[in-house]
């Protein structure tokens, strides 16, 4: 019964009974760690003595003209190093540091003398510095532990590299990454003033472009009717009174676009009687039953209204083209610092920030103020969109 089965513990015949080669057990990692901990010390000795030379030297020739231009280019040259061992200890200890986010030009700091002043109060640079100082002795102790390791204690380097990359590791996250949330926070703010003036210039080509295409082609049209009118007021009055009439039906029409390009850069009613009223007169528009219910107590901040009644203006226009809902709700109120909006309909649904219908748009207006914007829409609906703002009251005596 056993035939055609080979025993285990029985090697089959011709079989070669030597042991495997033995193999150096260590893996990628524990190498990049060694090759990291070997490299410290020609780094370490570079960056110090870079650290000793120039900026020393800038510091104490401060006494004198070009000690404070020097003294801030050493400065930037310690932000560059800063850089290389931000690079190396990802490559090599796979520490996740983001990097600090860069100084701004001589145009945004407001000139030569500003630069220079923020340059030499850089704490980028001067964690960098201490990093370049304290590097010495530590790349010393690093390089001839894992050196003699390497030949001595070779069965035990992979945990000795581990420890000592631990440590290299909390120096880079303790000196080298950003200092804390303020510069990440500098970096988010940078991120959203582009938004915000990408978002004005398109508003400002979308005003020049309905002034262009509306209003003022209607007003040129009736200029030039009532110049025809007037050659004929004489000969042909008839005439004449027809083409007086039609120029009134077009001073009505470019009355209206000019009303509702006004509604679209601010309406009136919002500044007057506030965001419940503006917004009932936008729902008064839309093509779906809207129920508004606005509970705020007070008035916010104007530009947190204006951005409020954009926003649930853009939705409903959106509720009216494409979502194919038969009822819908707007509710506005405020919980404690912020503002907060929920649009709803009964529609179709599979609306998404990436689907063309400028919800992308208005997520990053309200992100650029510190909002929040969210879509709950699912293929067959409903479709629920909250939006949050801060909320900034307003000053005595503003309208």
């Amino acid at each position: 019964m056993t035939e055609g089965f080979s025993r285990p513990d029985r090697a089959p015949e011709g079989a070669d009974d030597r042991l495997p080669p033995a193999r150096f057990a260590y893996d990628p990692h524990t190498w990049r760690e060694i090759a990291h901990l070997l490299a410290n010390l020609p780094l370490a000795l570079f960056g110090f003595v870079y650290v000793v030379t120039v900026l020393f030297t800038g510091f104490w020739l401060t006494v004198t003209v070009i000690g404070f231009p020097l003294l801030a280019a050493g400065l930037m040259g310690a932000r560059l190093w800063g850089r290389l061992e931000r690079g190396r200890a990802r490559a090599l200890l796979g520490v996740r540091v983001d990097e600090p986010s860069p100084l701004p030009g001589r145009e945004a700091a407001g000139g030569l003398l500003p630069r220079l002043w923020m340059v030499l109060k850089d704490p980028v640079a001067w964690r960098t510095v201490l990093y370049d100082v304290i590097r010495l002795p530590w790349g010393i102790l690093t390089f001839t532990v894992t050196l003699t390791s390497l030949f001595v204690l070779w069965p035990v380097l992979p945990f000795i590299a581990r420890g000592l990359a631990n440590a290299d590791r909390a120096m880079v996250r303790g000196l080298l990454s950003p200092s804390d949330e303020l510069e990440r926070r500098i970096a988010e703010l940078e991120s959203d003033r582009g938004v915000v003036v990408d978002t004005a210039n398109a508003d400002l080509r979308r005003i020049e472009r309905d002034l262009h295409d509306g209003a003022q082609a209607r007003l040129v049209n009736l200029a030039m009717g009532l110049g025809l009118a007037k050659e004929k007021l004489l000969e042909d009055p008839d005439s004449a009174a027809e083409m007086v009439a039609e120029a009134h039906g077009e001073v009505k029409l470019a009355l209206q676009e000019l009303r509702d390009l006004a509604r679209g850069i601010h309406p009136a009613v919002l500044t007057d009687r506030g965001l419940d009223a503006a917004l009932s007169s936008v729902a008064s528009r839309c093509t779906v039953p809207v129920k508004v219910t606005v509970d705020l107590g007070a008035r916010p901040a104007a530009a947190i209204e204006g951005i409020a009644y954009f926003t649930v203006s853009e939705l409903l226009q959106n509720i009216s083209k494409h979502s194919g809902a038969r009822t819908a709700s707007v509710e506005v109120w405020r919980a404690d610092s912020r503002l907060l909006i929920q649009v709803e309909d009964d529609g179709r649904g599979g609306a998404r920030l990436d689907g063309g219908s400028g919800m992308r748009g208005l997520a990053d207006r309200l992100d650029a103020v510190d909002g929040l914007f969210v879509i709950d829409s699912p293929e067959g609906g409903p479709t629920v969109v909250t939006a949050e703002l801060p909320w900034r009251d307003r000053p005595a005596g503003e309208r």
